[in-house]
């Protein structure tokens, strides 16, 4: 596949190699000429020139390109961008890093194919790394909703329960399930939870430290996303 970012930064170029290692074709845009030069150092295809510009992009040859990615440090920049490349047909992704402001997200999600906070991505695996143990979070879907990942322990109230006689609080649903030694999949209600399995879970941000308590047990490290990130 073909794809267009905007932005040679810490992001963009990341996520330029990440493509590449995959086989992808990545062309960039940049403005700033020392990220022009350190992104043609690692060999990459680099037009030199304001990424807002439509005349700029068309350099790009945006029409051939499955996606364009806005991710430079600029929401402006990113969101003229992804206009330009929707106008092309491309599937549009933006950067932004107001971290959940609602204006902002209800302002712009909708005109393009996602929205991708860098910095609230990265927030998750570092609270990962801090909370070990049997709690991992997945994804903030929205700003009090989280997708967690609980291990059964031998402390879990309901080990030895099935799916359909597990109970969770109001604002949470069972999204998968994970024999300890199998790949995590859709839940099947005789399905019995044993030490080790694996439940991944949507919950509101309220009810993360009950779900922790029912899934794996009381004595378990702290909750997941207690308090957001």
């Amino acid at each position: 596949m073909r794809f267009v970012i905007i932005g040679a930064g810490r992001v963009g170029l990341r996520t330029a190699r990440v493509l590449r290692e995959e086989g992808h074709e990545v062309v960039l845009v940049e403005n700033d000429a020392n990220k022009v030069k350190r992104a043609r150092t690692d060999d990459f295809e680099v037009i030199e020139g304001d990424g807002s510009r439509e005349s700029v992009l068309e350099q790009a040859d945006l029409d051939t390109a499955d996606a364009l990615g806005g991710l430079t440090g600029d929401l402006n920049v990113n969101f003229a961008a992804c206009m330009v490349g929707k106008h092309h047909g491309c599937r549009t992704i933006l950067r932004i890093d107001n971290d959940y402001r609602e204006d902002i997200y209800r302002k712009f999600a909708s005109d393009v194919d996602e929205v991708v906070y860098p910095e609230r991505l990265g927030a998750i695996g570092a609270k990962n790394a801090l909370l070990g143990g049997n709690i991992r979070a997945i994804a903030d879907i929205a700003q009090n909703l989280q997708v967690v990942e609980l291990t059964i322990t031998e402390e879990s109230p309901m080990r030895g329960y099935s799916i359909s006689e597990l109970e969770l609080p109001a604002n949470s649903r069972i999204l998968a399930f994970g024999k300890h030694d199998e790949r995590i999949g859709i839940p099947l209600p005789d399905d019995s939870l044993e030490v080790g399995d694996r439940v991944a879970v949507l919950a509101d941000f309220g009810v993360l430290d009950d779900v922790r308590k029912i899934l794996v047990g009381d004595g378990s490290r702290a909750a997941a996303g207690a308090g957001g990130v």
